[in-house]
Order: structure tokens, then C-alpha cells, then sequence
């Protein structure tokens, strides 16, 4: 489909510019594969053998068996109905470009104001992308990736102010004229933004996918291109400039990711230290061995020990930390400090004794000078274990946590997106009255069907399918029977949300990514990456970790 829209702020591709990239499907060699993962049984694959996802050479995965429309499948395979539907929701929200799927809109909810719903973001796209690679579809990936990359190397301004040369598009959207029967690209790169604030997390996801694309495929012909190559070294140089930090992380304003509105999230995220750091190691592989690119793989191996230690080391909360924290001396001077970021115990929200159980744990949700977000954030723990900066017992507290306090993060739907919801006075001044984030709605502690495939692909690459089967399961009641909506909002995820558009897309295609990667795990190494030793730290061994 290609929206018509008249009125839209940003700016104006020429066509022949975006015709320069050959975005014709190349042909793939076949690529002979091992004993595939869907030769074996999940419990094979998930009782000690999980790593075996991680270690199928790329291009071997098999299109998925769940049907889909307008696709040719093997005989006598069985489909369940949710998942057809799903897929032909997902087929009708494909955008086209000059005859080519090049995205998938955020939402087709006609009952409701388009806003930018109508327009394709990066991240939204991501789970969109994933699924068409799981079901052999790459073009329309490709497609994606070049457009945005494309869309990269223009001039980007908000008001008077130039925004870096690698900064990626937040979304953007086909206009038709039908008096010149042409078609142009507009794009956001956050000029019209709510806050005029640019997603630093687009770049990273779209290293991200063009991972994935490649571990899908086995085609290195995309990623080597030099228009690629120049865009990874372009978001790189964003994120690896040297300044007045001291710290590895990088520092953000509030709605510079998934929580695009000011949600206390200013700083050091979570969220964005872990796209920062599954980029970076993604980058480490696509990046060619000529001049330039080992030039920033120097860079970036050193930027990956420095912040893989100092997220495993401050991020990383278990029942041992909490309590050494609630211990803390203040006013500390000098390098023998303990409390190094001088954290006042008395600053510790009463709830999260309660919440930490005897056995597991997680990355917190920022750390900075005198500040500790103790907020459990979903997405930025699930990437920790997919990109492997949670260590393996890292990992498995993490899980442990899900499955101790089910009711708190799953409830009636999954998953919440942060917990708990910040309410009364404090929401007043975190959020400044913001009546979209009352408490236990939108980023507020809502609960978001899309991050349905992150659940489920943490679970496989920690052994426990288990726990994806659960939710995906108690997802499947509700989703179809509601439209396909945005987020719930609720303590337990009860209630469709109050301004949650229905046909929301990545809500789809996370609930099909979870379906296929439970039905064949070896999707997983689209998505997971092993554990590198090289940026292994000496950890000390917590209470919530077993032998």
C-alpha cells in the first residue's frame, strides 16, 4: 500500500537517487547444512544443546512450517488458525515503493486518528523483518535496509541545528502523487518527534537486522557493499567519538528508544546499553578487514570489554547486591570506593525488597552519578541475554526472576514493558502529567504482545522453551479476539489500552516470530549471539547463581 498523505513534515527523496542501489533479490547458493534443529526434538535442542541454534552456518534455516498465505508449504503440515490470521494481517500492512515491499506500516486501525501510525518505523520493522526472513522471504528485508540506508546520508535539521551524518531515520512513509503519477519517501529522523528527540536505537537495529539478514541468508553481498560498510562506520562514529565521558555507556535524552516519551529514562538506559553493545558485536562480523573497517575493530573491541565489564559489574542486581547496597557508606573518596557512584541507601524505592526473590536477578534500569533505577525494563534484559552481555548465570537469574514473579511481569498478558508503574506525585514529576503514561498504561508499566519474541528467543537460548510456550499460549486467547492491540494496561494486563491502536503490526509479527522460533529454534541465531571470552570479566558469584 502507499499512503497519501499531503501535509508531511521532513524531507523529500529524488527518485533516481534511491534507484542507485540494486535492489533486485540476488540469487543464493545453496548452502549445505548440518543435521538441521528440526530433525531433533525441542527437548534435544533445549536440554544442553541450545547452543547448537548459535552454531548452524548461515543461510541453513529452513522456511518455517506454519502456513502462510500466497506461499507454497510441504503437504500435510497442520496450521493454526491464529497463525494464518496473523500472517495475513501481517501480509496486509506491507508498504510498496515503486512496486517493491520496502516496510510494513505501525497500525491499520481505521476507527483511530493515523497520527504517525501510518508511516514504517525501524524499530517496529524488526520483528516484520524477522519473520519474513524465518519464512524465506529476505527480499522485502533487503529492500527495507537499503531504503533506510539510503534515507541515512540526508541532510537531517531541527530547526537551525544539524543533526551527525549517521544518524538513522526514526520512520518514514511512500507519499503518491496522482497528478505526476510518482512516488516519493519522507522521512523522520525526530524533527517532528514527540519532543524532537532522535532514535539512537534505529542504527543499531538496523546493524542489527543486516545480521540477520546475512546469518539468514548466507548472502555477504549486501553487507559488503560500500554503501553498508560507510553506513556502519557512519552510526559507529556516533557512538565511539571520544568526549567527556567516563563512563562506557552512552548518555541519552529521555524518548530516545521503545519509550519514546519522557519516562525517567534520561541517561544511561538500559535499553540503549544493550542495542549499543548486541551493535557493536554484530558490527564486529559485517564489518570488512580493510583499512577503515579494522580501524574500527580496534575501537570496538576495546569499547566491548570496557562496557561489558561495567554493565555485568554496576547494571547487575541480585539479593547479594541489594543488600550491599542498602549497606552502602557514603561520601566516598578515592579509588578503594565501593559506592562508586555515591548512592544514597535511603534513595532505594521500598518496593523492590519485596520484589527481588531469593534466586534470580537483573540489569536495572540506569545507573548514573548518585542515581540508581531500580525499574525492571523487559526489552534491555532480553537483549542482555541474546547479545550475551549477561553472562550464562546472568542469564539464567534473569529467567529465574521471570518465573518467580510471573503474576507481576506476565500476569494476564504479556509482557510488561517496565514494572512497576511510577504513580501519584512521583508520576507528576517524571513523566510531567503525561495522560498517555498513567500508571500501568503505555510505557508505564503496560504490557506490550510485541515483546512476545524477545521472551521467547531468551528462553530458548537458556535452555527453558517452557516458560516462551506459557505466555505465547496465554497471548493466543486474547490477541485475535481484541484486534491485535498496541499494549494492555492493567496491573495484570486485563484491559485492552486506552489509546492502543488495534492492528498494530509488531504485535503480529512478535507473536509469529515467537511461533516460529519455538517451532524451529535454529531461527534463534538470526537473533543470539555466543559468548564472547575475550570480553569476560571476573565476576564474584552471588547468591542467586548455582554450581
Amino acid at each position: 500500500m502507499s499512503a497519501v498523505v499531503p501535509d508531511f513534515l521532513g524531507s523529500v527523496a529524488k527518485l533516481d537517487e534511491l534507484d542507485k542501489l540494486d535492489m533486485r533479490p540476488r540469487l543464493l547458493v545453496n548452502i549445505d547444512r548440518q543435521r538441521s534443529c528440526d530433525e531433533r526434538s525441542l527437548s534435544e535442542l533445549t536440554n544442553g544443546h541450545a547452543a547448537d541454534a548459535l552454531h548452524s552456518p548461515p543461510g541453513t534455516g529452513r522456511r518455517s512450517g506454519l502456513d502462510t498465505p500466497g506461499t507454497q508449504f510441504a503437504a500435510g503440515i497442520d496450521s493454526h488458525p491464529h497463525v494464518l490470521e496473523a500472517w495475513a494481517a501481517l501480509r496486509h500492512s506491507l508498504v510498496y515503493f515503486r512496486g517493491q515491499p520496502v516496510g510494513t506500516i505501525a497500525a491499520l486501525d481505521s476507527t483511530e486518528e493515523n497520527l504517525n501510525y501510518d508511516q514504517v518505523f525501524v524499530r517496529d520493522f524488526i520483528p516484520s523483518g524477522l519473520a519474513f526472513l524465518m519464512n524465506g522471504e529476505p527480499e522485502i528485508v533487503k529492500n527495507f535496509i537499503l531504503k533506510t540506508l539510503r534515507l541515512q546520508s540526508w541532510e537531517k535539521k531541527i530547526d537551525r541545528f544539524q543533526l551527525g551524518e549517521g544518524v538513522m531515520p526514526a520512520s518514514f512513509k511512500v507519499l503518491h502523487d496522482p497528478v505526476r503519477n510518482s512516488e516519493t519517501l519522507m522521512a523522520d529522523f525526530g524533527e517532528t518527534a514527540i519532543g524532537r528527540v532522535a532514535p539512537v536505537d534505529s542504527g543499531f537495529w538496523w546493524i542489527i537486522l543486516l545480521r540477520a539478514y546475512t546469518r539468514s541468508t548466507g548472502d555477504t553481498s549486501l553487507a559488503e557493499l560500500p554503501e553498508c560498510q560507510k553506513g556502519m562506520r557512519l552510526i559507529l562514529s556516533l557512538c565511539l567519538s571520544e568526549g567527556f565521558d567516563t563512563f562506557p555507556t552512552l548518555l541519552c535524552a529521555d524518548g530516545c528508544c521503545m519509550i519514546d516519551r519522557r519516562m525517567g529514562v534520561y541517561g544511561y538506559p538500559i535499553e540503549i546499553q544493550v542495542l549499543f553493545f548486541m551493535a557493536l558485536r554484530c558490527a564486529l562480523v559485517l564489518l570488512k578487514h580493510d583499512e577503515e573497517g579494522k580501524e574500527f575493530m580496534e575501537r570496538i573491541v576495546k569499547r566491548l570489554h570496557a562496557l561489558s565489564y561495567h554493565m555485568r559489574s554496576y547494571f547487575w542486581l541480585d539479593l547479594k547486591q541489594l543488600n550491599d547496597i542498602y549497606r552502602y557508606k557514603t561520601e566516598e573518596y578515592s579509588h578503594t570506593a565501593v559506592n562508586k557512584f555515591n548512592v544514597i541507601p535511603d534513595s532505594l524505592p521500598e518496593w523492590i525488597f519485596d520484589f527481588m526473590p531469593s534466586r534470580g536477578g537483573y540489569f536495572i534500569g540506569n545507573v548514573s552519578p548518585a542515581r540508581m533505577d531500580f525499574r525492571w525494563f523487559c526489552l534491555g534484559n532480553c537483549v542482555a541475554i541474546l547479545s550475551s552481555l549477561a553472562t550464562p548465570e546472568q542469564s539464567m537469574a534473569i529467567m529465574d526472576l521471570i518465573e518467580a514473579r510471573w503474576e507481576e511481569l506476565v500476569g494476564e498478558m504479556p509482557l510488561k514493558v517496565c514494572y512497576p508503574a511510577i504513580e501519584s506525585h512521583e508520576w507528576k514529576i517524571v513523566t510531567g502529567c503525561d495522560p498517555k503514561n498513567t500508571r500501568w498504561s503505555y510505557h508505564n508499566g503496560g504490557s506490550w504482545p510485541v515483546l512476545l519474541w524477545l521472551l521467547t528467543a531468551a528462553s530458548i537460548k537458556t535452555g527453558r522453551p517452557q516458560i516462551a510456550r506459557r505466555a505465547v499460549e496465554l497471548a493466543e486467547s486474547r490477541l485475535i479476539k481484541d484486534g491485535w492491540p498496541e499494549y494492555y494496561d492493567g496491573k495484570l494486563g486485563r484491559y485492552v489500552g486506552k489509546q492502543a491502536r488495534k492492528n498494530q503490526t509488531w504485535s503480529v509479527a512478535g507473536y509469529l516470530v515467537a511461533k516460529m522460533m519455538l517451532e524451529d529454534p535454529s531461527h534463534l541465531g538470526m537473533v543470539a549471539l555466543e559468548e564472547d571470552k575475550h570480553v569476560k570479566p571476573v565476576m564474584k558469584r552471588s547468591n542467586s547463581w548455582t554450581c
